[in-house]
C-alpha cells in the first residue's frame, strides 16, 4: 500500500488492512518534496493507529530525476514515475506481492484523464497520470469513485481520529508543484520553512478547521528589500488558503489582515532568501487550487 499520511491514503490503507490485516505492507516514500518533519510524523502516526509501514528515504533519486525539468506536467509525471518505480522496487523485496494499494478519489481521476464523456485534461495526479501503461503490479483503489468529504465520512465511521481526518489535503507531488519552475534541494528547504510558519500560525490562530487547504508557494520571482541598512534581493512566496466542500470547487478563503500580517512578518524576519510575501484571492474556476 502507498501511504502518505493524508486522509485518502490513511481510509483506504485501514480499509485494505481491515480486509487482509497482516499481509498488508504499508510503504511511505521520502520524495525530497514533503512538508518540514513530515516524514517521521507519518511513520509516527500510522503506526499509532495500527499500520505496518515502512519508511524509504528516496530524496535523492527525485531530485535527480526533477533536474531541468520547469513544466509542470513534466514534474508531476517524472514524480509519478518515481513513485511506481521505486513501489515496484519495495514490493518485490516482499515475496509474493501482486497488487499495489492507492488512495486515489474521484477528483484525481476526472482531472487528469476523461472520464465518462469528453473531457480535457485540467493536471496528472501523480497516482493517475503518471502511471507507467506497463506495471508490474496491479492497483486496488477502494476511494476512487468518492470525493474527499465522504473519503471523511468513511474515515470517522472505521474511528480515525479527528485529528488524522480533518488534516488539509496535501498533493501527491508534494512542494514540487508549490516551488514554480525547476525544483532544487535548496528551494525545498526554503519553501518548507515558510511553510511550516503558515500551517503553524493557522493551527495558533484557531483557523485551520476554518479552511479546506492552505499551503505557501515559492514563486520564481526575486524582488529588491531592505533588512536593517542591507538591500537585499530574495524570494517572493504566496500564501494560499481555500475554502470548499469536495474541492471540485473553491473559494479564497478570507483570512484576517492581522493574521497575514502576522505570518508575512515572521517569514520574512525569520528566513533568509526571503523578502516578499503575497496573498492568493482566485477561486477555483478558474483557478486550481495549487498553482501547478
Amino acid at each position: 500500500m502507498a501511504l502518505s499520511g493524508g486522509v485518502d491514503s490513511t481510509v483506504a490503507a485501514t480499509l485494505i488492512h481491515r480486509a487482509i490485516g497482516k499481509n498488508l505492507y504499508g510503504i511511505f516514500v521520502d520524495n525530497g518534496v514533503l512538508r518540514k518533519d513530515e516524514f517521521e510524523q507519518v511513520i509516527e502516526s500510522c503506526k499509532n493507529i495500527g499500520l505496518n509501514i515502512k519508511g524509504v528515504d528516496a530524496r535523492n533519486y527525485f531530485y535527480r530525476k526533477l533536474a531541468g525539468k520547469s513544466d509542470p506536467e513534466e514534474k508531476r509525471k517524472a514524480i509519478g514515475k518515481s513513485f511506481i518505480e521505486i513501489f515496484d522496487e519495495e514490493a518485490h523485496k516482499i515475496q509474493g506481492i501482486e497488487f499495489l494499494g492507492q488512495g486515489t478519489i474521484y477528483p484525481d481521476v476526472i482531472e487528469s484523464v476523461s472520464v465518462h464523456g469528453p473531457s480535457v485534461t485540467i493536471k496528472s495526479h501523480h497516482n493517475v497520470g503518471g502511471l507507467p501503461e506497463r506495471m508490474k503490479l496491479q492497483l486496488i483503489e477502494p476511494l476512487r469513485s468518492l470525493f474527499k468529504d465522504e473519503v471523511r465520512k468513511v474515515g470517522a465511521e472505521l474511528g480515525l481520529p479527528s485529528s488524522l481526518l480533518n488534516r488539509h489535503p496535501f498533493p501527491g507531488p508534494g512542494l514540487a508543484i508549490r516551488i514554480l519552475g525547476e525544483v532544487t534541494e535548496e528551494k525545498v528547504e526554503l519553501l518548507q520553512k515558510a511553510d511550516a510558519v503558515y500551517v503553524n500560525a493557522l493551527k495558533k490562530f484557531d483557523l485551520y478547521a476554518t479552511v479546506w487547504q492552505a499551503g505557501a508557494i515559492l514563486l520564481p520571482v526575486k524582488s529588491v528589500g531592505v533588512m536593517g541598512d542591507e538591500r537585499t534581493y530574495e524570494f517572493t512566496v504566496a500564501l494560499r488558503a481555500v475554502t470548499s466542500v469536495d474541492g471540485m470547487t473553491a473559494d479564497w478563503a478570507h483570512l484576517p489582515y492581522d493574521f497575514l500580517a502576522y505570518v508575512s512578518n515572521e517569514i520574512i524576519n525569520n528566513i533568509k532568501g526571503i523578502n516578499r510575501v503575497v496573498y492568493d484571492i482566485s477561486s477555483k474556476p478558474p483557478a486550481t487550487i495549487e498553482w501547478e
